[in-house]
């Protein structure tokens, strides 16, 4: 990769990949872009431009003006937010997907797309989930993830793009805010527990899912970006893991620095069945055979540092 587009620049990858982009391969080298503008000092950093994702020709002018040679497209609506807007989902998702692999295949991009564990569904092996598994969404967020990964796939095989991506977890920043996803509570719960000692979460006890630190992510994002072509057989779709937990262990290991945390459950009927459809634990070892991923961070060490950050971005004092 030498100049990048991002679409969803604003969201909560794109806000911190960004950043990273842009310490690697220099800060004119990769232009953010989102449907909505930057104000203020986060505007001067670097280039960005307004974009609608679902209009190709301005998608196509912004490749041209900036001569990017690979798109990074972030953009779409997230689990829990696309089953109240099915179809604003469907057309957001898959139109700003179909605009960002034609403008690749006539341009010459290279193009990655994350996929979601979401891609999933109830008849999928719930127990270390293998990279090659039946997918059966029941929402249409995973609807779309699944259509995306074979639509990725097609243009690889059919136009020779380079597309890649991932099969992301539930992702945990305190860097942006969460963004309408199932997994959310996993970035809730630490703000709750800086600001008031207390957390009511959505998801039931007991519920497993995957997830992963931030930082892990966006080196995985790079990573196989940077991976050499030819080893790559799972090319769309890579599953990707860093810790599977239920919210009463999250719960626990923040007690480890907050004693007084308490959390109580007020189950959220839709979020909670878009967790029932999604896998417990995933094998991610294609992607470490593939292109070396590996994750540096598990559930305490993503503690520690989450729980470190918050208290310095929210002003709270330092607890032991």
């Amino acid at each position: 990769m030498k100049r990048i587009l991002v679409t969803g620049a604003l969201g909560q990858i794109g806000s911190e990949l960004v950043q990273q982009l842009r310490n690697t391969y220099g800060a004119d080298n990769v232009v953010a872009s989102d449907i909505r503008a930057k104000s203020g000092q986060e505007a001067q950093i670097g280039p960005f431009e307004v974009l609608d994702v679902t209009d190709g020709k301005r998608m196509a002018q912004v490749v041209k003006q900036y001569n990017a040679d690979a798109i990074i497209h972030l953009a779409a609506l997230l689990s829990s937010t696309a089953e109240t807007k099915p179809q604003l989902a469907w057309n957001l998702n898959m139109g700003g997907l179909v605009n960002a692999l034609e403008v690749s295949r006539e341009l010459g991009c290279q193009l990655f797309s994350p996929s979601s564990i979401a891609a999933f569904g109830p008849d999928t092996p719930r127990i270390f989930t293998p990279q090659d598994t039946i997918q059966r969404p029941t929402s249409m967020y995973g609807v779309t993830k699944v259509a995306g990964e074979l639509l990725c796939d097609y243009y690889y095989q059919k136009f020779g793009v380079d597309t890649r991506g991932l099969r992301f977890p539930g992702l945990i920043s305190y860097v942006a805010p969460p963004g309408g996803g199932t997994t959310d509570y996993a970035v809730e719960i630490y703000y709750e527990a800086v600001r008031n000692g207390r957390y009511t979460s959505y998801i039931a006890p007991g519920t497993f899912m995957d997830m992963m630190y931030m930082p892990d992510a966006l080196d995985a994002v790079v990573n196989l970006m940077e991976a050499d072509a030819s080893r790559l057989k799972h090319r769309n779709a890579f599953n990707i893991s860093a810790m599977s937990f239920a919210p009463e262990q999250i719960a626990h290991a923040i007690q480890q620095h907050i004693p007084d945390f308490r959390m109580d459950y007020e189950v959220d009927p839709v979020r909670q069945s878009i967790a029932d459809s999604w896998p417990d634990s995933i094998d991610s070892s294609q992607a470490a055979e593939e292109w070396g991923f590996k994750a540096k961070y598990d559930l305490e060490r993503t503690t520690k540092d989450m729980l470190s950050k918050l208290r310095s971005k929210l002003h709270v004092g330092q607890q032991s």
